[in-house]
C-alpha cells in the first residue's frame, strides 16, 4: 500500500435496470435514486464538501453513516492511478456497518493508525456499500498469508469502475450504493507551489494548462506554479472542455470534467484488425479504458491504431486480465484468463 489509511464508506445506489456509469466525480454511480444511502468522511473534513490536506506522516481515520445495515468496501485511488483495497483487511475485525450508525476506520479501541504516505497530490476513497457480501476475487486479492490489506488489480479510477461494474450487476439496484471523498497528500515541509488533478469519465483525454499539454486526464500533475490559468481538456470524439483554475501554494486543486455526448466520430486512419482469442465466453475487453465488447464463440475482433494499447479482460468468476501492447499490424492475442 502507498498509504496507511482506513475508510469506511457506505452504500448510496438505486433500483432501475439500467448498468452503473463511470463518474469523473464519483468513480462509479448507481443510475438509479436508491433507498440505501451511505457517506464518507475523512477526519479532517465532516462536511464532505472540501478537499482537505493531509501531510506526510500525518494520522487519518476514515468515518461512514449508512442508513441501512451494509457491508462496507474502501478502496483508495492513488495520484500515480494505483488503487487500495482500505476495507476488508485483515487489522480490523469487519466491514460491516449497522443502520443509522457511523462506524470510525481505524476506531478509537483499535490498536493500529493509518498514517499517510506518499505520492504527494490527490487522492479519492471510493466507497461501495451492498446490502450483502460481495466477492471481490476478481477486484483483488490477498497475495500472502502475511498481508494486511488486500492488492488491486484494476489500474487507474477508470479500470476500478469497470471491474466493480461486473461485481454489482448481479445484484437488486436498490441493494448497494457508492459515495466519494476527496483529500490531498502534501510534502511535510511547506512549498511554494501547487498541483492540479483533472478528473474526466472518458478514457484518452489531455489536460492543457496555459496553452501547454500537461498530459493524460486523471493524474495529479505536481509543482505548478501558483497562479491562475486557462485549461482545457481534450478528448476524441466530444467537444473541448474550457475554464478557469486557480493553482494555490501548497493544495491541490481539483477539477471533475463530464463529457456529454460525442460530437463527432474521431477519424479512423491507420487501424488493424486484432483478434482476441480466449475460451471465456461473455467475456468483457476493455481497450484503454473504453468498453470495446463481448467475446462471442471464442473471439472478439478489434480495430486498433497503430501504437501501444492496454486491454483488460473482465469475466466472472476469472481474474481480471490486463497487459499492454504494441500494435504494429493485425493479428490476434490469446488471452487464458485465471481462476
Amino acid at each position: 500500500m502507498k498509504k496507511f489509511l482506513m475508510i469506511p464508506a457506505a452504500l448510496l445506489l438505486s433500483t432501475a435496470a439500467a448498468a452503473p456509469k463511470i463518474s469523473a466525480q464519483s468513480i462509479i454511480v448507481n443510475p438509479t435514486q436508491p433507498d440505501l444511502n451511505v457517506s464518507v468522511r475523512v477526519d479532517k473534513d465532516t462536511s464532505g464538501a472540501q478537499n482537505p490536506a493531509y501531510r506526510i506522516d500525518d494520522k487519518i481515520s476514515i468515518s461512514a453513516t449508512v442508513n441501512r445495515d451494509a457491508y462496507v468496501y474502501l478502496f483508495n485511488v492513488n495520484p500515480d492511478g494505483s488503487v487500495d483495497q482500505i476495507l476488508p483487511n485483515r487489522l480490523s475485525d469487519s466491514n460491516f456497518v449497522k443502520a443509522g450508525t457511523t462506524k470510525t476506520f481505524p476506531a478509537p479501541d483499535d490498536k493500529f493508525n493509518y498514517t499517510v504516505a506518499g505520492p504527494i497530490g490527490q487522492n479519492k476513497v471510493l466507497a461501495l456499500a451492498s446490502a450483502t457480501e460481495l466477492d471481490l476475487a476478481q477486484i483483488s486479492t490477498f497475495k500472502t498469508t502475511q498481508d494486511q490489506f488486500a492488492t488491486v488489480n484494476a489500474k487507474n479510477q477508470n479500470g476500478l469502475a469497470q471491474a466493480l461494474s461486473i461485481v454489482v450487476t448481479p445484484l437488486p439496484q436498490n441493494s448497494w450504493v457508492s459515495d466519494t471523498a476527496f483529500y490531498t497528500v502534501a510534502a511535510r515541509n511547506p512549498v511554494s507551489t501547487g498541483s492540479l488533478f483533472v478528473g474526466t469519465n472518458v478514457a484518452n483525454a489531455s489536460v492543457i494548462l496555459n496553452g501547454q499539454t500537461l498530459g493524460a486526464a486523471n493524474v495529479t500533475y505536481s509543482n505548478l506554479r501558483a497562479a491562475t490559468y486557462p485549461v482545457r481538456v481534450k478528448a476524441p470524439g466530444y467537444r473541448d472542455y474550457t475554464t478557469t483554475i486557480t493553482v494555490r501554494a501548497g493544495a491541490t486543486t481539483n477539477l471533475n470534467v463530464e463529457f456529454a455526448q460525442a460530437v463527432t466520430p474521431a477519424p479512423v486512419t491507420g487501424r488493424y484488425t486484432v483478434t482476441i482469442r480466449t475460451s471465456v465466453n461473455g467475456a468483457r475487453v476493455f481497450v484503454d479504458g473504453q468498453e470495446a465488447g463481448a467475446v462471442s464463440g471464442g473471439l472478439l475482433n478489434l480495430q486498433l491504431t497503430r501504437g501501444t494499447h492496454e486491454i483488460l479482460l473482465i469475466a466472472p468468476g476469472y481474474r481480471t486480465f490486463s497487459n499492454t501492447y504494441n500494435i504494429t499490424q493485425g493479428g490476434q492475442i490469446t488471452i487464458t484468463p485465471t481462476r
